[in-house]
């Protein structure tokens, strides 16, 4: 059932600009079912942990500082082409390339404040989601 998940985080500049609902509107609209759902601060070590892959580039003491200065909202997605579809709806990490309709083409401001997280893989998206929820914490519509 691994392709049939996802994970996102809605980033603290959406919070902040008073944008969760209409996200997490658009996404159960899109046919997504929420099965994990929490809000929730990172630290700048969790942000660091987190975002670990990225350790090294230019971006990465921006992206660390701006991910831990405000409250995030996680969720684990189920849908069919989970990843796929997800990456579709939020559209490209650059909002100015994003296109039309989707998330961060509606609520980005740029390309690190890019108002949501998406897996990139299968493999991603369990790891991901396994960071911020239990097993018993993901619940199952079965």
């Amino acid at each position: 059932m691994a392709n049939n998940r996802t994970f996102t985080m809605i980033k603290p500049d959406a919070i902040a600009a008073g944008n969760a609902g209409a996200i997490i509107q658009k996404i159960t609209k899109s046919g997504f079912k929420i099965v994990a759902l929490k809000m929730t601060r990172l630290t700048p070590e969790k942000a660091s942990e987190f975002y670990a892959v990225h350790q090294g580039k230019s971006f990465y003491d921006k992206l660390v500082k701006f991910m831990s200065r405000g409250p995030i909202i996680a969720a684990v997605l189920e849908k069919n082409n989970a990843v796929e579809d997800f990456r579709a709806l939020i559209g490209s990490t650059n909002p100015d390339e994003a296109a039309e309709g989707t998330i961060r083409n509606l609520y980005a401001t740029d390309v690190t404040e890019n108002a949501v997280h998406g897996s990139d893989s299968d493999e991603n998206a369990a790891i991901e989601s396994q960071f911020y929820f239990s097993n018993e914490e993901i619940v199952s519509y079965d």
